[in-house]
């Protein structure tokens, strides 16, 4: 099973944004990403640092995964607990949603931002804001 540990980030809401992923493999770390998104929100690169693990996920050709991230919100939207309302979510929720259904058993799990691998996906975010900030 692959665990995917994601993290968005923006300094400012909106402000310069980027995200982070750590994917693991029976407890090893196999693949770590971050990306630049420019000015967004928050919630707007959290979403995109799950579609991007997602993306990963199937890419490996998993066959069970579980998305881990520190983002409440997001975590109970995949879960369909929360609704999701704000306009430049619902397009980034149904493409996760589409996505994460290729995958035949997943999960989504919420933790604190200081449990497990998000500490490294943290910093995978402000390493790329800091490389990519003039």
């Amino acid at each position: 099973m692959l665990k995917i540990f994601s993290d968005g980030g923006s300094r400012g809401n909106p402000g310069p944004s980027a995200y982070g992923l750590v994917v693991t493999e029976n407890g090893n770390t196999i693949y770590e990403e971050a990306e630049y998104l420019g000015i967004r929100t928050n919630n707007y690169a959290e979403y995109r640092g799950l579609i991007a693990g997602i993306r990963k996920a199937i890419e490996l050709g998993a066959e069970e995964a579980e998305f881990v991230m520190d983002s409440q919100l997001v975590i109970r939207q995949m879960r369909g607990e929360y609704r999701v309302k704000a306009p430049e979510l619902i397009e980034l929720h149904r493409d996760a949603t589409a996505l994460s259904s290729m995958i035949p058993k997943v999960r989504f799990t919420d933790v604190r931002r200081s449990e497990l691998l998000m500490p490294r996906a943290d910093e995978l975010v402000n390493r790329e804001l800091d490389r990519s900030q003039p």
